[in-house]
């Protein structure tokens, strides 16, 4: 690494680095995702081990490039090229060290507990994007330092990586699926001008040759912040232009080794944990309950992987309309099948354990940090045919955060928006009107449709019939005294009026005047056809 060193603060210009992520569908297992990682030093891994970073995690396994006997930080995980192994550090070279690689896979592994997470690790210390161009690989490494192509030559006999990056994912697409690449690179390139055209030829090289048609994420890494190569993020940055799917982790904020190159230990944890969260942003999260768990057989001996997914269906008890529903028991499923949450952390972190933010409220539960786009799912029995008023039990503190509910593809009532609050722990009753609903079986979703809410319940209450008349002559306003208005009915709330379907309304000396029109006065009459007439105070 000295070498190496020398050479790449000699060779660096100003630039930064890249990471790849993508989606793709054909795989035997759909919870077992594949990232391949590539690169140079900051990716193969120059950071210090300490406790703790080679705890393996059962749902995050890598399928080596390399043969290991023995390992740098004392790990007993041998490595055998072509096989898998849990992931612990150093996963690219026997004598390396933490890689941006680890903590993104222990961070998807935790954010995606039905999922396993597969790492494809290929990168080496100095090298240029060309080692990993089909084209210009036997050159490159034919004009390099013999410690560089000896690096180059640990993944493939003739120095050909990029060979060995597809030779492994067609091993990995047996089991599994690739859904997209992490990427840092370009502190030995900051002088080249066609760089990121290399980028992306390397990224549609690499889809191409193992036939993935459709786009997958590209998540790319800064430079270490300030450090000798910083002017480089910028082209790192600029490869947004060159990728539909794409995601950058940002350097601000980490520390760096005194070389300036490379970033210090809680430097690689936290960049690892943003490329994880630039790629959940891009991929499809959904979890398919129906594929069976992932099992992964490990050199060596035993098995990783992650458990079958939770069959669809509910938490619990099958809600009863009317009744509450609780935001906090949502469906089992997972992730884009009974909820879609697009937080990368689980912000609550209460009650359940996945990737829906539910935290204490009061007594109780409650779901929060609510975004737009996301979704939640319950399975609930109509007891009866009728009218139902919904009612959703909502805190927001900026008087715009909207929730709408679903019952199977179709909205029902309206959109209900949080009121002001002090805080996001006071709850108001919002009501979303009135529905017809049919007896019966159904999914009901809750949808947010504006950042910032957070959810209770919703609950649906039966609305009474009206009450008829005991008169057989229904009075009208105009055989009303005004004097006397009490007369004609009972006295009603406004709110309770207003609300009323196919109401009339009269001023108190009996001329039908407009809805709004009543609002403005201080007293008016309603009369509902077929029921009975009320005189109505404004309580206003």
């Amino acid at each position: 690494m000295n070498l190496f060193r020398k050479f790449a603060g000699a060779a660096c210009c100003v630039f930064g680095l890249s990471m790849l992520a993508t989606t793709a569908e054909a795989a035997p297992n759909p919870n077992f995702h594949i990232y391949i990682a590539y690169g140079q030093s900051n990716m193969a891994g120059a950071g210090p081990i300490q406790t703790g970073d080679q705890d393996p995690v059962d749902n995050f396994v890598m399928l080596s490039g390399i043969d290991c006997g023995s390992r740098k930080g004392g790990t007993s995980i041998k490595l055998a090229k072509g096989q898998w192994a849990k992931a612990v550090p150093p996963m690219f070279h026997c004598q390396e060290g933490l890689s941006v690689a680890d903590y993104f896979g222990k961070t998807m592994a935790k954010e995606m507990p039905n999922v396993t997470i597969g790492i494809i690790p290929v990168a080496v210390g100095g090298a240029s994007i060309k080692l990993f161009d089909k084209a210009q690989w036997q050159s490159y490494v034919n004009s390099s330092e013999s410690w560089l192509a000896n690096w180059a030559k640990d993944y493939d006999s003739q120095g050909n990586d990029y060979a060995a990056i597809i030779n492994l994912a067609k091993k990995a697409q047996e089991v599994g699926v690739i859904k997209g690449f992490i990427f840092h690179q370009g502190e030995t390139d900051g002088g080249m001008g066609n760089w990121e055209q290399i980028v992306q030829k390397t990224y549609n090289d690499m889809r191409n040759d193992l036939g993935i048609k459709e786009e997958l994420p590209f998540v790319a890494g800064e430079m270490v912040y300030n450090g000798a190569c910083h002017g480089m993020s910028t082209r790192v940055n600029g490869l947004s232009k060159y990728f539909a799917k794409f995601g950058v982790a940002k350097s601000q904020g980490t520390g760096m080794q005194s070389d300036r190159l490379h970033f210090d230990h809680d430097g690689y944890v936290e960049m690892g944990k943003r490329y994880a969260t630039e790629m959940l942003k891009l991929i499809d999260k959904t979890v398919d309950p129906s594929a069976p768990s992932v099992s992964v057989p490990l050199y060596g001996g035993g098995s990783a992987g992650s458990e079958k997914p939770e069959e669809y269906g509910p938490y619990g008890e099958v809600f009863k309309i009317p009744g509450k529903v609780q935001a906090e028991d949502y469906n089992k499923g997972g992730q884009g099948v009974a909820y879609s949450d697009m937080d990368s952390k689980n912000q609550g972190d209460e009650y359940r354990g996945d990737g829906v933010d539910i935290y204490k409220a009061g007594m109780g539960m409650a779901v929060g940090y609510c975004q737009k786009g996301e979704w939640l799912k319950y399975s609930v029995h109509v007891e009866a045919d009728g009218e139902y008023e919904v009612i959703g039990r909502l805190a927001g503190d900026n008087g715009t955060g909207a929730i709408s509910v679903y019952l199977g593809d179709d909205k029902i009532g309206e959109t209900m928006v949080s009121k002001k609050g002090p805080d996001y722990d006071t709850y108001e009753d919002i009501s979303g009107g009135k529905v017809t609903l049919k007896a019966g079986d159904y999914d009901l979703k809750i949808q947010i449709e504006v950042d910032w809410v957070n959810i209770d319940y919703v609950e649906f209450k039966k609305v009474d019939a009206p009450v008829e008349s005991s008169s057989s002559t229904e009075p009208t306003p105009e055989s009303s005294s005004s004097e006397n208005p009490d007369a004609i009915g009972n006295s009603l709330r406004i709110s309770d009026a207003l609300n009323m379907d196919n109401a009339q309304y009269f001023d108190m000396a009996g001329n039908r005047i407009s809805k709004a029109s009543a609002q403005k006065q201080g007293a008016f009459l309603v009369r509902i056809p077929g029921a009975k007439t009320f005189v109505v105070r404004n309580e206003k």
